[in-house]
């Protein structure tokens, strides 16, 4: 007998619960459909905005490049870095004589 209720009150879980994942998938849908629209609850005409580091101090855009990058060799690149793994392990190394 308990498995019978068992059975019936995990179908009606199991729909109800595949009823709200269709209602979801619809309403997604026509959001996705509707996102040209300015808002969705009124009139909402303002403008997006703008991540705040891409301001400036007076809350101005910036307008010029965040990042340059120069190219270098390879031969460039692996000179500095043996410069730095040796500078930094003259520093860090334990002197012999402990």
């Amino acid at each position: 007998m308990w498995q019978v209720i068992y059975i019936i009150a995990f179908a009606v879980l199991a729909i109800l619960a595949i009823a709200n994942l269709v209602r979801n998938l619809v309403l997604l849908g026509n959001n996705a459909r509707n996102s040209q629209s300015p808002s969705a609850y009124g009139n909402d005409t303002r403008r997006p905005v703008p991540h705040p580091e891409l301001l400036d101090q007076d809350g101005q855009v910036i307008r010029e490049p965040l990042l340059v990058m120069r190219s270098i060799s390879v031969k460039d690149a692996r000179e500095q870095l043996d410069a730095l793994y040796n500078d930094d392990s003259d520093e860090t190394k334990p002197s012999p004589d402990v």
